[in-house]
């Protein structure tokens, strides 16, 4: 018999000012049920190591952390590598599934794993988390009925700029919110050209932080952001991790 390949959310970030910063989060029922797990695959072993020595804290793990088997699962990793990844499964160990942050398989490349296991006929059970994208579109006040996520946009400005303006066109056609995010260090450039390339009406979303102490969320029409970027009212999300939504 195979093992169950759980995935396994974690948080969106740490929350230094709490003693137990997974309870707000993180559901009781999936800590314990983490904490009973010996092989991981992760998207970054040390951050979660991180994150398995703060749930050790409040639901002791089933071995030391040291003797508990975590294995990569990355941009970087080469689909033949997925096979191996696989292999505990096959050979009736259930295995924890983990995202940088988060939940696995979404805008992460843990999908291709769950895929494969499909393929093999394994169990997969996802558990509940928080996902920055849907906490985005919870708050954002845009359509919750229709709405797609588009990952990463052009670094490129002129690319950039026409892929924002495809992504208005199908928006305004669909009345679609569309969802993306940028890394955090270019959260300024991100909201400048928005604010820029969309039409005046269009409805921008900024949310950043999200589930912390931190966390800001707010919606204004494009011409109101260019108006705030000029009177250097930008948010405060310099190297924050951000969702952006817009909706025409």
């Amino acid at each position: 018999m195979t093992g169950t390949l759980y995935l396994i959310p974690n948080t969106l970030g740490q929350d230094t000012e709490s003693s137990n910063p997974l309870a707000h989060i993180i559901p009781e029922t999936v800590q314990q049920m983490t904490s009973q797990l010996n092989h991981f695959v992760a998207e970054n072993a040390k951050t979660t190591r991180a994150f398995l020595k703060i749930l050790n804290q409040h639901h002791p793990l089933s071995k030391p952390l040291q003797e508990l088997k975590i294995s990569e699962l990355n941009i970087n990793t080469p689909t033949e590598a997925l096979h191996s990844l696989i292999e505990p499964l096959l050979a009736g160990n259930d295995v924890g599934l983990i995202s940088e942050a988060g939940v696995p398989a979404v805008a992460d490349p843990g999908a291709n794993l769950v895929r494969l296991a499909h393929q093999k006929n394994i169990k997969v059970r996802p558990l509940v988390g928080p996902s920055s994208l849907l906490l985005g579109l919870m708050g954002s006040g845009l359509n919750g009925q229709s709405f797609a996520f588009n990952g990463y946009l052009p670094t490129d400005a002129a690319a950039r700029t026409k892929r924002i303006k495809e992504l208005e066109d199908r928006s305004r056609k669909d009345k679609q919110t569309q969802l993306f995010i940028e890394t955090p260090y270019r959260n300024i450039g991100m909201l400048e050209a928005l604010s820029n390339s969309c039409q005046a009406q269009t409805s921008i979303c900024v949310a950043t932080d999200l589930s912390l102490d931190t966390e800001t969320i707010s919606t204004a029409s494009a011409a109101d952001w260019k108006k705030r970027l000029q009177q250097n009212k930008a948010p405060d999300f310099h190297k924050k991790p951000t969702v952006f939504l817009f909706l025409a």
